[in-house]
């Protein structure tokens, strides 16, 4: 773990029992680490969406006399500085690039401690099928995921469609040999997903989880979790660090498939044959 404002927010968070409402003020928090110890209570409930007496149940439940109380902490071990100067620059598509490169150094804070990556990767490099599950807002990130994973490893089973037939897809792959699931789950999060989870948790799976937020709703139900945060100044939000953390986790992987690089090198000698790209 990095020692960032939001990894030492992060740190301050992790282990608790928290209600949703109170999930969403610690990842408002974390997304605005430089900012937060400068905010009221009730500038922090609007960023959140939530109301000013959440907020200031939030502290209490962190072991806070009040809201002020939490703040003169998060001053002590936060940066004098924030970051509005540099947004009164810059318009909004800026401000969302300068949010998705913040959100960038934030992930790579949490790979400075590669640990949690390179069990993952074990994990999926073991998992012969290995399901891949993306709903939604996901299914793109799941589907490049499997995609790329196809190229260096024997069997992998995309889940990206909901419905009935999803637990008998992750039976499907039990049956088959499968000892784990890597799960992207981004907002808005869809129950199936969090279902879907807890189904394959209950059947012995192992659930590896590339999440928003390690207080994503998915977080209970996932056995090993790496956050990247999603970008939410726009329209419709972006995933850059998300995408970038799945090329982390395929790295991961290949690192412990001792026949990923001779896979690779078949697949290009075939798509030479072939004609496949154009030259």
């Amino acid at each position: 773990m990095s020692d960032s404002p939001a990894a030492r927010l992060q740190q301050l968070f992790e282990g608790r029992r928290l209600t949703p409402t109170q999930r969403r003020i610690a990842h408002c928090m974390v997304r605005r680490a430089a900012d937060v110890p400068f905010l009221s209570s009730v500038e922090l409930a609007e960023l959140a969406g939530v109301s000013q007496p959440s907020v200031t149940r939030f502290a209490v439940a962190l072991g806070f006399d009040g809201y002020p109380a939490l703040r003169r902490h998060l001053r002590e071990v936060a940066p004098a500085t924030t970051g509005e100067e540099a947004e009164t620059s810059y318009n909004e598509y800026q401000q969302a690039v300068l949010a998705e490169i913040e959100n960038l150094q934030h992930l790579a804070g949490l790979l400075a401690d590669p640990r949690p990556v390179e069990d993952a990767g074990r994990l999926l490099a073991a998992s012969r099928p290995l399901p891949v599950l993306g709903l939604r807002a996901a299914s793109s990130q799941a589907r490049g995921f499997a995609y790329f994973a196809a190229k260096v490893h024997p069997d992998v089973r995309l889940l990206d469609e909901g419905g009935t037939t999803l637990a008998d897809r992750i039976d499907a792959a039990l049956r088959a040999g499968a000892s784990a699931l890597l799960c992207f789950a981004l907002p808005r999060h869809p129950k199936e997903v969090v279902e879907a989870l807890a189904y394959a948790q209950s059947v012995g799976l192992t659930v590896v989880t590339v999440a928003d937020s390690a207080f994503a709703p998915v977080a209970k139900y996932s056995d090993l979790l790496i956050p990247a945060a999603v970008g939410t100044g726009l329209a419709f939000d972006t995933a850059c660090a998300p995408m970038l953390l799945g090329r982390v986790l395929l790295e991961a992987m290949c690192d412990d498939l001792p026949d990923a690089q001779a896979r690779l090198e078949e697949f290009d000698a075939k798509a030479a044959a072939r004609g496949l790209f154009v030259e």
